[in-house]
């Protein structure tokens, strides 16, 4: 039986797995599902059509689930979907998505999100992401796998962040951020690769070297986006082993329709 301190309200139309654990004063709605090994910090407020699986920490004082803050939203039953293994700090704010979009607000498995972090409305978060503290993320917003955001970045809607990106302390993200770039400023601009990042899960020096000549494609040589995009096309081909990392640049330009950050 799931483990409810005697002063938290959950309600009878909620449905926790076996093994949950919810602390003091925390709030659990009717429309929320929550999957085995999964512990609920005191004082967190989980409302809507939520589901959250397994193994997740959700410290104190959070609120997931709740309804987005667009004007249009008129309470359709929208959703907030977080997966497994996850780690979410205190005061984050999730919100459920709106049927302008998808409907659903989406979190992957083994991402570590700190205190204060904002999930606007039909975000969509890949796996093993770190958002740092007090990230804002506004509506609409797609994040790849291994996305670094550090403290205080801010990510305006629409904008995606493509697999392994990297931002510093208080960037403002208003356009898309390509695969494996790191960019810093308000606004921000492109500083070179995550190269520390990508050795940390096995990349070998073969395809960092690779990750490097897009780079310099993209923000040395001076061509335009088009033209940039034809060379990599071509390297595609020459790239050995890391095809599938050119292959991943080339996709996430194809859908650049706010333009990339330079």
């Amino acid at each position: 039986m799931a483990q409810i301190h005697p002063t938290a309200l959950v309600d009878p139309k909620a449905e926790l797995a076996a093994d949950v654990s919810v602390g003091p004063y925390a709030v659990i709605g009717p429309g929320v599902r929550i999957g085995e090994g999964t512990s609920i910090g005191a004082h967190c407020v989980i409302d809507g059509q939520t589901t959250i699986g397994r193994h997740n920490r959700i410290f104190q004082f959070c609120s997931l689930g709740a309804a987005p803050q667009d004007k249009k939203y008129a309470g359709e039953p929208t959703q907030l979907v977080i997966g497994d293994g996850n780690t979410i700090r205190e005061f984050c704010t999730f919100n459920t998505g709106t049927v302008q979009d998808a409907g659903v607000t989406r979190i992957g498995d083994d991402n570590w999100i700190m205190a204060y972090v904002h999930v606007a409305h039909d975000c969509v978060l890949g796996s093993h992401i770190i958002l740092a503290n007090a990230v804002q993320l506004a509506g609409h917003v797609h994040l790849g796998d291994w996305v670094f955001l550090g403290g205080l970045s801010g990510v305006h809607q629409f904008v995606r962040v493509g697999a392994h990106a990297m931002t510093g302390f208080q960037t403002r993200l208003s356009q898309d951020l390509p695969p494996f770039v790191t960019a810093a400023g308000n606004p921000a601009e492109a500083q070179g690769i995550n190269q520390e990042g990508l050795r940390r899960r096995g990349y070998t020096p073969e395809r960092i070297a690779v990750v490097k000549q897009m780079h310099r494609t993209l923000y040395r040589k001076g061509l335009t986006l088009a033209q940039a995009k034809d060379e990599l096309a071509a390297l595609e081909a020459t790239a050995a082993d890391a095809q599938a990392d050119v292959r991943l640049m080339l996709e996430f330009l194809a859908n650049a329709e706010r333009g990339i950050v330079r």
